[in-house]
């Protein structure tokens, strides 16, 4: 165990605020630890002699060598307990009551109090607002709630502690079991990551679940997590997947992202199993902490139901898994054992008049082929097999061949000891042949993340000096919308861009144009004109003689799109053969959580219609990028589908990296969007650019 490790097994608790009277939290938590904790039991009350036939203490201050002290008095006078606690020399304290930043400004002050105390004590504080913790090793319920969790290799933690309450009993009915329960509350204090990290070091602890609203520290978690998860799985349900907030957002990205693609992104570089349901939160950490790790992922399946085995057969097909290709051998030896009537192709039918012989046989020889990885024992009830022998068999020849499997017995009542007998071995078994292929991905998906290894990321030579100049002549006039007429800023950072300049005068457009080869691109440049293409801000093949006109048109539907639109003049860019490349989007917006959220995707003007994106919290790695490239459905593009010569698809990949060193360096940039950056086989070139500055936030860091 680390640094919390008193938390969880402590010698002495205090409850100050301790009751006799029933229906009180002070009494529910008395009692809980009266009832099952292996330790002392420590009451403060100033009201009371005794609580519970054990004699009270006046303050919690006067208590005599207290490991952790459990809060439970009034708002107003829990942040005097926490401090004469800490002055006790308590480390370890929870704080049940509520009434801190959940309700309002005086709350918040309070809330604050409690985090000063912690910083200057170095104190342990779970809360507040908190149902309270538990740890079955010792015994330990300092909680309000109707019951503990069933002693197990499961640690859990929770922003809801109605969730907890929920799910101990939901769990006790199936045998699921526990070593710690927190319920986070605020997290004033002790948050995912300290929980995480504990868990992490904890022998006791196999599988890390979590009920997460939100995540304090996004960068933190994300690091914490990656260390964790080399050894522990961590699954998780993150509630609250809305956009809302997206629709203010001004660029191209920021609209896309909404709230949850930071969480999306964000929890799998951290390594964590996203979950949507508390079936699958608990599906997951059965086959995680009962099975090994697959070798491969290919699956087999062993059934004497060919309906269902058609079933499985659909799942794994809808899976990242595949069914495994059986060897030459293995098909001649179940040819050979089998009746004519079975298939000895994956999926296996041995058929329903089955013994239990007959099924022994089929598993062991499938589990002996090395193309296997992973096996579903499908089984529905007959005449002529007793599922508790099957239960037997299918343990003896997991530990013979040390490959995981998942048991699917489709049955009611008569399946209940032949799962218990496969849970104590742990082999989980479901009902539904859909939820044991899942659960298997998410093996195969940990056995990936354990094996992860963690690159940093490229550090480019770009201009710094020249970034801040632009960023802080832009702040300094009040603008905190740059357009295509800071281009330059591209160029500082690395990025290809094309010929280009923003002139306030048709004659000046001209002398430009002529001194670009060929046709050229007019855009008007205003901070106030999000979309150009929209209100026909955008002419392209323009020749010189047609500047002049040009700029004039440019300039008229702008003003009458937005009279009072700032209008800064007209960009003259040369002209990129987009016939020869695909037009794709780099873009970033500012998670308050994770910081920066970069994507990258189909550009132009569809982008927002396709969605074809995909996103990574900065700062990102050659292989991060490298991945989102691939997992945009419209990548073939790139790589040359239908006969079209490939994209400079390296040229792409350094660019999503130098754009994600930038908004890493300059945290005042808190959007930007590069649409398109056209993708041809030569390279990658920026064409348009957007980018939103906090103002303030230039200021600081120019001082910095």
């Amino acid at each position: 165990m680390g640094e919390l490790s008193t938390l969880f097994a402590p010698e002495r608790v205090a409850v100050v605020g301790a009751s006799n009277e029933e229906g009180t939290v002070g009494y529910a938590i008395t009692k809980n630890l009266r009832d099952d904790f292996d330790g002392t039991v420590v009451p403060v009350n100033p009201n009371r002699d005794s609580v519970l036939g054990v004699d009270c203490y006046e303050s919690v201050g006067a208590a005599v060598a207290i490991d952790v002290a459990i809060v439970v008095v009034p708002p107003p006078i829990a942040v005097g307990v926490v401090r004469e606690a800490a002055e006790a020399g308590i480390k370890d304290i929870v704080v049940i009551t509520a009434g801190f930043s959940e309700a309002g400004s005086e709350g918040s002050e309070r809330e604050r109090e409690l985090v000063e105390l912690a910083e200057e004590y170095d104190l342990n504080l779970v809360g507040p607002n908190s149902l309270g913790i538990m740890s079955t090793a010792v015994g330990l319920n300092a909680t309000f709630g109707p019951r503990s969790g069933t002693p197990g290799d499961i640690s859990f933690m929770s922003q809801s502690g109605a969730f907890i309450t929920a799910v101990l009993d939901w769990a006790a009915d199936r045998d699921i079991g526990f070593k710690d329960v927190v319920s986070l509350g605020n997290k004033a204090v002790l948050g995912e990551s300290d929980f995480a990290r504990e868990w992490g070091e904890d022998d006791g602890t196999d599988v890390i679940l979590g009920y997460l609203e939100d995540i304090g520290d996004g960068q933190s978690f994300i690091q914490t997590a990656r260390e964790v998860t080399q050894e522990t799985p961590i699954v998780a349900v993150k509630s609250g997947r809305t956009e809302a907030g997206a629709s203010a957002a001004a660029s191209h990205t920021g609209a896309i992202a909404g709230s949850d693609a930071a969480y999306e992104a964000g929890l799998d570089q951290a390594g964590v199993l996203r979950v949507e349901t508390v079936q699958q939160l608990f599906d997951f950490a059965s086959i995680l902490s009962g099975q090994p790790l697959p070798d491969t992922d290919g699956v087999a399946i062993i059934s004497n139901a060919g309906g269902p085995g058609v079933m499985a057969t659909d799942a794994v097909g809808d899976s990242e898994l595949r069914l495994a290709d059986f060897s030459d051998e293995t098909l001649d030896r179940l040819q050979d054992f089998l009746p004519s009537e079975a298939n000895i192709y994956n999926p296996v039918d041995i058929i329903g008049d089955a013994p239990i012989g007959r099924f022994e046989e089929a598993i062991d020889i499938v589990l002996d082929d090395d193309n296997v990885g992973m096996a579903i024992v499908l089984s529905c009830p007959t005449a002529t097999l007793s599922f508790e022998e099957l239960a037997d068999v299918t343990i003896n020849l997991q530990e013979k061949h040390e490959t995981p499997i998942a048991a699917t017995l489709m049955g009611g009542s008569s399946t209940e000891t032949a799962a218990q007998r496969l849970s104590e071995a742990g082999i989980p078994n479901y009902f539904d042949p859909d939820r044991a292929v899942s659960s298997l991905e998410a093996l195969s998906r940990y056995a990936e993340i354990s094996s992860r290894e963690h690159t940093k990321p490229t550090t480019f030579d770009i201009d710094r000096d020249r970034i801040q100049e632009i960023l802080t002549s832009a702040a300094e006039s009040g603008r905190t919308q740059l357009g295509v007429e800071s281009m330059e800023l591209l160029d500082a950072c690395g990025i290809e861009t094309p010929h280009a300049s923003v002139v306030d005068n048709p004659r000046d457009a001209q002398d430009l144009a002529a001194d670009i080869e060929g046709e050229v691109v007019m855009k008007i440049v205003s901070p106030d004109i999000t979309h150009k293409s929209d209100i026909g801000g955008v002419e392209v093949g323009v020749t010189t003689d047609e500047v002049p006109d040009t700029y004039e048109d440019l300039v008229v539907r702008a003003r009458n799109y937005q009279p009072d639109a700032n209008i800064l003049g007209v960009q003259v860019q040369e002209m990129v053969d987009l016939d020869s490349g695909t037009e794709t989007i780099v873009g970033v917006t500012r998670d308050p959580q994770f910081g920066p959220l970069v994507m990258f995707g189909l550009g132009g003007i569809f982008v927002e219609i396709m969605e074809d994106t995909s996103f990574r919290v900065a700062p990102v790695t050659e292989d991060d990028s490298r991945e989102m490239v691939d997992e945009v459905q419209s990548s073939p593009l790139l790589y040359g589908a239908r006969g079209r010569e490939p994209a400079d698809v390296d040229a792409i990949v350094e660019t999503i990296q130098r754009i994600s060193q930038l908004v890493t360096e300059f945290p005042a940039i808190t959007e930007l969007d590069m649409n398109p950056v056209v993708a041809t086989p030569d390279g990658a070139t920026a064409i348009d650019f957007r980018l939103t500055l906090d103002a303030e936030a230039v200021q600081t860091q120019e001082e910095s």
